[in-house]
């Protein structure tokens, strides 16, 4: 599988289950925007069955490597960041994972049977990715349950192995050349951004600076019924050259923590 299968793969499910998404890719399309993707991100949890060097392994067979690692104490998460070796247009790839072992017993358990009702001997490794929720349908009491202690947890109990969201590439567009352009055309147009801790983080000193709009709420399936759940969402990012004229590559911890704040639920 190549790299642009891979991709196109993810972006297809991305787009479809979260037609948000679409509807901000087509808006710059009409301005007359070349569209190019920052990163992707993935969620896991920390378990040797499917942790992030398991979920790295696609990709490290296709010509990506490691470039960092990143700590959110309050968040309980771990992070890996990967590029391409060769292709720099290629996106970047960022990895989290939940420390499953940080957390409260009853998490714990519940990741334990989440991870034992997936599928594996159906699934091939490579094909992870892509399997969205496998473990069978959810449990509403479950997910609120999980929502008080971890945001992230009961969002990937419910929707499961995807991307978590695309990036926009600032860098590469025209007439939406700065972060605070992109962010008011997206509101007029009536999107909800991320405000957790401002609208924008990072800042051109740090060489990166990020935003986001809200995830999509979703009407889901449980085993009590049908609710509304948080799906995917949109990312926008700005890329600033260090003092040696090299465009920097990494992430800020402090910023993709209020990003992953992106997917907590909220009322319409």
């Amino acid at each position: 599988m190549s790299v642009n299968e891979i991709f196109d793969r993810l972006w297809n499910d991305y787009s479809t289950r979260n037609p948000m998404a679409k509807r901000v890719y087509d808006l710059f399309i009409r301005e007359g925007e070349t569209v190019v993707n920052d990163h992707i991100a993935i969620r896991t949890f920390r378990n040797p069955l499917i942790g992030i060097d398991q979920i790295a392994l696609l990709f490290l067979k296709n010509n990506y490597e490691l470039m960092g690692e990143y700590r959110f104490e309050q968040k309980k998460l771990f992070a890996r960041h990967y590029e391409h070796r060769t292709d720099k247009s290629a996106p970047r790839i960022f990895i989290s994972e939940l420390l499953i072992e940080s957390c409260s017993f009853y998490i714990q358990q519940v990741v334990k049977g989440w991870v034992h009702s997936i599928p594996f001997n159906e699934i091939k490794a490579d094909e992870l990715i892509f399997a969205g929720n496998v473990s069978g349908i959810p449990s509403h009491t479950v997910y609120e349950k999980l929502q008080q202690e971890s945001e992230y947890a009961a969002w990937l109990y419910v929707n499961g192995f995807r991307a978590n969201h695309f990036t926009v590439s600032i860098n590469h567009l025209k007439k939406f050349d700065t972060i605070q352009k992109v962010n008011t055309f997206l509101k007029s147009n009536g999107f909800l951004l991320n405000d957790s801790g401002g609208e924008i983080q990072g800042s051109p000193a740090e060489l990166l600076e990020q935003s986001s709009v809200k995830a999509e709420m979703i009407n889901m399936a449980f085993t009590e019924g049908t609710f509304d759940t948080t799906g995917c969402y949109y990312e926008f990012a700005r890329r600033y050259k260090d003092s040696g004229g090299d465009l920097y590559n990494g992430f800020i911890s402090k910023s993709a923590d209020k990003l992953f704040e992106s997917t907590d639920l909220y009322k319409k």
